[in-house]
């Protein structure tokens, strides 16, 4: 069965910080990628980071510089942690694995071809 479990989010002050987790199985761990994705209300789905197996990583410039993609092998965790947190950064962020194709992982930090696998999001509030 494939689960990918989020946790970590809640509510801070413009400038703080707040690291998310994804914990999910041995198999969709060992996916070719893996990425976080926002939503905010109102807007469309945005990829922000991601992940290849071989540790490689892309960030959206929306992000980059503040936010951190990382992985766990020994938990089969995936984190995403947040510094200098913004109110525009508030959304519900999920954690989604590519299992079905290594070259949508070419793709940039804001595309979701590939990702069939996803957590039940994460709400992350910012307040000015």
């Amino acid at each position: 069965q494939v689960q990918l479990v989020e946790s970590g989010g809640g509510s801070v002050q413009s400038g703080g910080s707040l690291r998310l987790s994804c914990t999910m199985s041995r198999t969709t761990y060992s996916s070719f990628c893996m990425g976080w994705f926002r939503q905010a209300p109102g807007k469309e789905r945005e990829g922000i980071a991601k992940i290849d197996n071989g540790g490689g990583t892309k960030y959206a410039d929306s992000v980059k510089g503040r936010f951190t993609i990382s992985q766990d092998n020994a938990k089969n965790t995936l984190y995403l942690q947040m510094n200098s947190l913004k109110p525009e950064d508030t959304a519900m962020y999920y954690c989604a694995a590519n299992r079905f194709s290594r070259t949508y992982c070419n793709d940039g930090p804001s595309s979701g071809r590939g990702f069939g696998y996803w957590g039940q999001g994460a709400q992350v509030t910012v307040s000015s």
